[in-house]
């Protein structure tokens, strides 16, 4: 996944930002007008995609959960068959990374905001009221407009270009989820994103959360509000 010690873009010879889709079946970008990007981790929409991925043992279906203000992804899933558990697990495990770096109340995120398509799975009851447990606004897509959802279709071109075109094939889904286990992290802790300024997400998080706390730290020598 890179030379240790550096973080680089892998060497496809493609621009990363415009990696390949070509043959590559999603989810859809169901879209719908554009909305805003969220200005604070943690808190800003997360696009949540799908993709196929065919093995020598079958078919294979990965989720992602991504953060819009961070590019990280936060929560993924390979499965062989393609149940609301798949994507619904994918979003566990976002709740799940946001809560244990302490990012939540109560197990809450209160006021996140989080965009699909208009899929059976995202548009289940249970994923429904999973979202609404975790203190979650749904965002659903319209049909026919592929723009707003563009960034969670960035995220399947890039992970089919760098991961699984790349070190494929595939014999079988525990092959998959391993590689797709190594490109996540290697994406979010190594990997450079221009649309955050040359730095890999979790870099851009800390960041983040940095200036969030150097603006409650009152001041050397001023009294604190709290």
């Amino acid at each position: 996944m890179g030379e240790p010690g550096h973080r680089t873009h892998r060497h496809t010879g493609m621009n990363p930002w415009r990696a390949g889709c070509a043959e590559t079946r999603t989810s859809g970008s169901e879209g719908g007008p554009r909305k805003p990007t969220g200005r604070e981790t943690g808190r800003a929409p997360r696009p949540d995609p799908y993709t196929y991925v065919p093995t020598w043992s079958g078919t294979v279906f990965t989720a992602f959960v991504s953060d819009v203000y961070s590019r990280r992804i936060v929560g993924w899933r390979c499965a062989a068959t393609m149940p609301t558990e798949l994507p619904l697990d994918a979003l566990e495990m976002a709740l799940w990374t946001r809560e244990r770096a302490g990012h939540t109340t109560a197990g809450r995120l209160e006021g996140l905001v989080h965009h699909s398509d208009a899929g059976s799975q995202y548009t289940a009851i249970r994923y429904g009221n999973r979202l609404a447990e975790a203190g979650a606004v749904a965002s659903i897509g319209s049909v026919g407009d592929s723009f707003d959802n563009a960034m969670a279709e960035s995220v399947i071109g890039l992970y089919k270009t760098e991961c699984v075109r790349r070190d494929g094939p595939w014999r079988t889904v525990d092959d998959l989820e391993l590689a797709t286990l190594s490109w996540v992290h290697w994406f979010n802790t190594q990997r450079l994103h221009t649309g955050i300024g040359n730095i890999p997400p979790v870099e851009h998080e800390q960041t983040y959360y940095r200036q969030q706390q150097a603006r409650e730290d009152p001041i050397s020598g001023e009294p604190s509000l709290h």
